[in-house]
């Protein structure tokens, strides 16, 4: 079997103390946001289902994870998770599968869906409401001016290609 390198995504249900970091990286090399509740890793595996499972394995007792996430999507566009439910909601999702006659698994996932679209439809229900709002207020030319002035300073905005080289850049290079 060939085994490959899968990016992870690691949420934690709380920010990670210093001493919890630096005890799971002397078992996972780990890249952490500022706030230390998001943590990237890289697991080798056969597959990425198995590279969650692994990967949860070796962190859970040392770290307060909530989730664990494939940061890229698969193939079909997916991405996959691994949730450690505590047992009344293990107990819950397997009672609905068994009286619907699906996989857990499946229960879970449709519940998660729901919950996201639902999160979602509400908020663009805001975003429409405060929109609204402000072209009562405001022209239209001057919310999209504004608007496009805040994304242009945005830090995740792209910016074009400088054209000057930088000094340590080889010959033919940017």
């Amino acid at each position: 079997m060939t085994t490959h390198q899968y990016a992870v995504e690691i949420s934690l249900t709380r920010p990670a103390t210093a001493r919890e970091l630096d005890r799971a990286r002397h078992r996972v090399r780990l890249a952490a946001n500022a706030d230390r509740t998001r943590l990237m890793a890289v697991q080798s595996s056969t597959s990425p289902g198995r590279a969650l499972h692994r990967l949860r394995r070796r962190l859970d007792t040392l770290m307060p994870i909530d989730v664990l996430s494939t940061h890229y999507p698969d193939r079909h566009g997916r991405v996959l998770l691994n949730v450690a439910l505590g047992r009344d909601g293990d107990a819950a999702i397997r009672r609905e599968a068994a009286a619907s006659g699906r996989r857990p698994r499946d229960v879970l996932g449709e519940r998660i869906i729901t919950t996201l679209t639902r999160e979602r439809r509400a908020r663009r229900h805001s975003l429409k409401s405060q929109l609204s709002a402000l072209l009562a207020e405001h022209t239209p030319e001057d919310v999209l001016a504004c608007a496009a002035a805040l994304l242009a300073k945005a830090p995740d905005c792209v910016s074009p290609p400088s054209q000057r080289r930088s000094p340590r850049c080889r010959r033919g290079t940017r």
